[in-house]
């Protein structure tokens, strides 16, 4: 911590620590696969400087490092001219550090050279994040006053093989991987090729290393296809041009493009978020079939670069990613979560919610090591209301707050919870039955697919009857989502006009037989007959075969609520397609379950999160709320306190049923054998 702290700090580390360290970070390897603008390897870059400053402030053993590793490259040089171009870097490195003993420059020259690349599908990308290293280079010389050429600044390296524009989540096949190893010869000649333009000076230098590095990619060619290698595939690999800074190759190969053959040590970054099943699929089309175990068609194209992160990675090397945080407790996550838990070590969570930064989603970062996880917990820690944006540090946070995880189990959602809170979610699995065991149904709303057209106020509906008194047959009460409340909705006075398309043995209603309805409809008709939800003709409501179930005794609730706002019904009103209602056994019972804390407090374990403590209500996490099945003598307890909420809320829509809720929450409690341990902790979070 001190080592990477900018903070004034004083001497620390023993010479042999110093050099064991510095050494470390000379055969680091780092790499950024959605390189961006940069930030991320700019980051590593200033920490790595700061580090060595602070370890070797003379230069001295980062001096030698350098010297020793333009040494081995000479050793394995194949020819004479390359061994010239070696002592030549040599004498180079002697030179930068006898004119910047002190400075930052060859720290960060050595470091970019040898430890730092990006990746990225944007040309435009990596030229800004080529142009942000220049910078950094460029401010830390200082011009001669004598008259020596340009002043004696160093001509700035060339880093066209350090960010370079790929599409990282596509790879080369194992066939493709088995004829390269076959040209280990050329790979090498090119690699050491490309090493001499990165520190070409001259026009004429950069020219000659780029004609040489086209011959050697012409000689590759012709090797990959005697090697076996289709022609299409060998003119794709040998004619990728790094020197091309207007192409962007769709495939990406660390070993090809950067010489790093046994992985990276570090992988770190902010990947883009974008569904696959975005823009008609496009994407999840071009990944479908590229080997990823986390590929998912309704998923992020994140989780792709997660899998790809770690496959980039050395053996024991780590990944740092800050992502959107869906992938923890969605459904499309799930292959995700499985791989993580079995690939790889996690080694610290950090979910961040939407205070920490102003992102559009809720994020996390996930640092993870590259080896089986042996682990059966790591740090974690979830930032609630108590994180200051403004005042409060990251890092001390962590330390105050974080708890040991117990590592996930196959399949599960990735919720941070301690021993008390993990222990109390199962208690509830193994005492409830899941909500899609029982014999109740779940559906949506109607869909209208035009509610300005089908769903009316009540002027209208009444200046619609008294043109044709037939159409009170088929205007229906309407209930919205933002109607719903907890225990009993609040109608607000609006109706649906019911042009269902038939259900059951009742016929699909024809408005002809509405003239008043017909002429209300025909003043939207362009939108009718371009809206997609929409039935045998365009005045027809999207077909709706459980259309009788709204007759029954039900609950309606909303998908994005901070508490569960589950409402009862047995009037028969109807609900448009921002509600969802359940019908079939116990509906009363389980209003009063669905609506208590414990409950509230279980779906958090399992469901995302919007931001400000708003849970995703879907059926497919409601349907998992584990229920006991408890006789009908035992749920009336329950069924008494919810008679007395509604007798409260017809009487008043805003009485305070707050006591009455309580003694739910206590009889939940019950039912599930809580502890005055578990008790708090579902209090503590849920109040």
């Amino acid at each position: 911590r001190y080592l990477l702290d900018y903070a004034d700090a004083f001497e620390l580390f023993e010479k042999h620590e110093c050099e064991g360290i510095v050494r470390a970070i000379a055969h680091l390897t780092v790499l950024d696969p959605a390189v961006g603008s940069g930030a991320f390897p700019m980051g590593v870059l200033h920490k790595l400087t700061l580090a060595l400053r602070r370890l070797d402030p003379q230069n001295i053993l980062w001096e030698e490092l350098q010297k020793e590793t333009a040494g081995q490259r000479a050793l394995s040089a194949f020819d004479t001219q390359d061994q010239q171009a070696r002592k030549e870097e040599l004498a180079d490195i002697s030179d930068t550090f006898e004119r910047y003993r002190e400075s930052d420059f060859g720290r960060k020259l050595y470091l970019i050279q040898n430890s730092i690349f990006g990746v990225d599908i944007q040309t435009i990308a990596t030229q800004i994040a080529k142009l942000r290293f220049f910078i950094s280079l460029a401010i830390e010389q200082e011009p001669s006053q004598d008259a020596t050429d340009n002043y004696g600044i160093k001509p700035l390296p060339n880093l066209e093989t350090r960010f370079v524009a790929a599409n990282t989540l596509l790879a080369l096949d194992k066939p493709l991987q088995r004829s390269l190893a076959q040209t280990d010869s050329l790979q090498q000649e090119l690699n050491t090729n490309r090493e001499r333009h990165f520190h070409a000076t001259t026009r004429q230098q950069k020219l000659a290393c780029r004609k040489k590095d086209k011959a050697l990619r012409d000689k590759l060619a012709a090797k990959l296809q005697w090697a076996g290698m289709s022609d299409d595939d060998a003119e794709k690999i040998a004619q990728w041009d790094p020197y091309d800074q207007n192409a962007s190759a769709d495939w990406f190969d660390s070993e090809y493009m950067f010489g790093v053959k046994e992985g990276f040590d570090v992988v770190i970054g902010n990947p883009p978020y974008i569904q696959l099943q975005k823009n008609g699929g496009r994407l999840g089309k071009r990944y479908k079939d590229a080997g990823y175990h986390t590929f998912a068609r309704t998923g992020d194209i994140y989780q792709l670069f997660y899998e790809r992160g770690c496959r980039l990675l050395a053996a024991g090397g780590h990944l740092c990613y800050i992502t959107s945080n869906k992938w923890m407790r969605s459904g499309y996550g799930a292959k995700l979560r499985d791989y993580l838990c079995t690939q790889t070590q996690p080694e610290c969570l950090l979910d961040l919610g939407p205070d920490v930064f102003d992102a559009a989603v809720d994020t996390n970062i996930l640092l993870l090591r590259n080896t089986k996880a042996k682990k059966t917990t790591f740090p974690a820690v979830s930032f609630r209301a108590k994180f200051n944006q403004h005042n409060d540090n990251i890092a001390q946070y962590v330390h105050d707050y974080a708890i040991d995880m117990p590592r996930p189990n196959k399949g599960e959602p990735w919720t941070i919870s301690d021993a008390t809170e993990y222990n109390l979610k199962h208690k509830m699995i193994d005492v409830g039955t899941p909500l899609k065991e029982w014999d109740v149904s779940i559906y949506s709303g109607i869909k209208t697919g035009l509610n300005d057209a089908f769903v009316i106020d009540d002027e209208t509906r009444q200046a619609l009857i008294a043109a044709d008194p037939n159409s009170t047959a088929i205007i229906k009460p309407v209930l919205r989502g933002r109607d719903i409340q907890r225990y009993r909705a609040q109608w607000a006075d609006l109706w649906l006009i019911d042009t269902h398309n038939g259900y059951g043995d009742v016929p699909a209603i024809n408005v002809a037989d509405y003239p008043a309805i017909k002429n209300h409809l025909d003043g939207f008709s362009p939108q009718l007959e371009k809206r997609q939800d929409k039935g045998r003709t365009p005045y027809n409501l999207r077909n709706c075969a459980y259309h009788e179930e709204f007759t029954k005794e039900k609950l309606f609730w909303i998908d994005l609520a901070e508490y569960g706002r589950f409402a009862y019904d047995d009037s028969g009103i109807l609900g448009e397609a921002t509600t969802f209602i359940m019908t079939g056994e116990s509906i009363k019972f389980l209003c009063a379950m669905l609506n208590a804390k414990l409950i509230r407090w279980f779906l958090q374990q399992v469901a995302p999160t919007l931001g400000k403590g708003v849970l995703r209500w879907r059926k497919v996490y409601v349907e998992t709320i584990p229920i006991p099945k408890i006789t009908a003598t035992e749920q009336r307890p329950f069924m008494r306190l919810v008679d007395s909420i509604l007798a409260a809320k017809d009487t008043d829509p805003s009485a305070d049923t707050s006591a009455l809720e309580a003694e739910i929450d206590r009889l939940c409690y019950h039912l599930y054998g809580l502890t005055d341990e578990e008790i708090a902790v579902v209090e503590r979070v849920t109040t």
